[in-house]
C-alpha cells in the first residue's frame, strides 16, 4: 500500500522528536513559528499555520482535515520503539518492521469494516492477552492511532488531556468497534519528555479533564480510581489514577 501517510504532531520539541527513528517515511507536524528549529535537525516536515497549533485536538484535526491520503497514522513524537510480543518473548520491532505492521494494519481494519485502528497502550504481558491477539471494544489512545478517512469525527478541544478517550468512545459509539493490536505496543516518554502536553499539564488539570470526560460517557462507560494513601505518621490522602477505566457496553471480544 503506498497511499499511507505517517504524521506526527510536534510542539516545542525540535531537539528531542523521536519516532522518526522508530518507523521510516514519517513526518513531523509543525507550525510555522518554530519550522525553522526543527529544521536545523534536517526532520521530515509538514508545516501547519501557527492557528493550527494550541491545543492536541486541534492539531489532530488539522491532520485530519489535511492529510493527503485515505490511510492515515498519527503518532507521537517520543516513541522511541514499537515492540510486539511472540509468545513470551518481547521483540523490539526494527523500523521497516513498523511499516509493514502498518500496511497490515489498514488491510485488516479495511477486512474488518473499522475505521479506526491502533495498538496496545502498555508493553506489559499481562496487556498482551495472548489469546486475543485482537479486540473491538478497547480504547485507542492517542500515541498511536489509524484512522480509514473520511471519518468524520472529530477530537473535543474542551477536553485537550483526555481527546483520546473521547475520540475513541465517539467512534465506538457511531460504528460500534475499533481494532486494536493487542501484541503490539509502543515505548514513550509521555509523562517524563518536556514540550507538547508537558508544558501545561499537571495533576490537578488530568482530574478535571477525567471529570469532564466521566460527565460526558457517564460513570459507567468513564470509571476514575480512587484510593486512600497513607505513609506512617501522615494523614490519608486521596489520590488516584490520572488514566479512567474505560468500560464499553458492547458485546463481544
Amino acid at each position: 500500500m503506498n497511499n499511507i501517510t505517517i504524521l506526527s504532531p510536534s510542539w516545542k520539541r525540535a531537539k528531542t522528536a523521536c519516532t522518526h527513528k522508530a518507523v521510516n517515511n514519517l513526518r513531523y507536524v509543525v507550525c510555522e513559528a518554530q519550522a525553522d528549529d526543527y529544521a536545523k535537525r534536517k526532520l521530515p516536515l509538514l508545516v501547519c499555520p501557527d492557528s493550527a497549533q494550541g491545543s492536541t485536538s486541534r492539531i489532530r484535526n488539522w491532520i485530519l482535515d489535511n492529510s493527503p491520503t485515505e490511510n492515515l497514522v498519527i503518532t507521537d513524537d517520543d516513541i522511541g520503539s514499537f515492540g510486539r510480543w511472540d509468545g513470551n518473548t518481547k521483540n523490539r520491532m526494527k523500523p521497516e518492521e513498523v511499516n509493514d505492521f502498518i500496511e497490515s494494519g489498514f488491510l485488516l481494519a479495511e477486512e474488518w469494516d473499522c475505521r479506526y485502528w491502533g495498538m496496545n497502550l502498555l508493553p506489559d504481558k499481562g496487556m498482551c492477552h495472548e489469546f486475543r491477539p485482537f479486540s473491538l471494544h478497547n480504547a485507542i489512545l492517542g500515541p498511536f492511532g489509524g484512522f480509514r478517512l473520511p471519518l468524520p469525527i472529530r477530537y473535543p478541544e474542551s477536553l485537550p488531556l483526555k481527546e483520546d478517550y473521547d475520540f475513541s468512545l465517539q467512534v465506538l459509539n457511531k460504528y460500534r468497534r475499533v481494532l486494536r493490536f493487542n501484541y503490539v505496543h509502543y515505548n514513550a516518554a509521555q509523562h517524563t519528555n518536556l514540550g507538547g502536553c508537558a508544558d501545561f499539564r499537571n495533576i490537578q488539570q488530568e482530574l478535571e479533564q477525567a471529570r469532564l470526560l466521566q460527565k460526558r460517557w457517564g460513570p459507567d462507560i468513564v470509571r476514575i480510581e480512587y484510593g486512600d494513601k497513607q505513609k506512617k505518621g501522615q494523614k490519608k490522602e486521596a489520590h488516584y489514577d490520572i488514566n479512567p477505566l474505560i468500560r464499553v457496553p458492547i458485546g463481544g471480544i
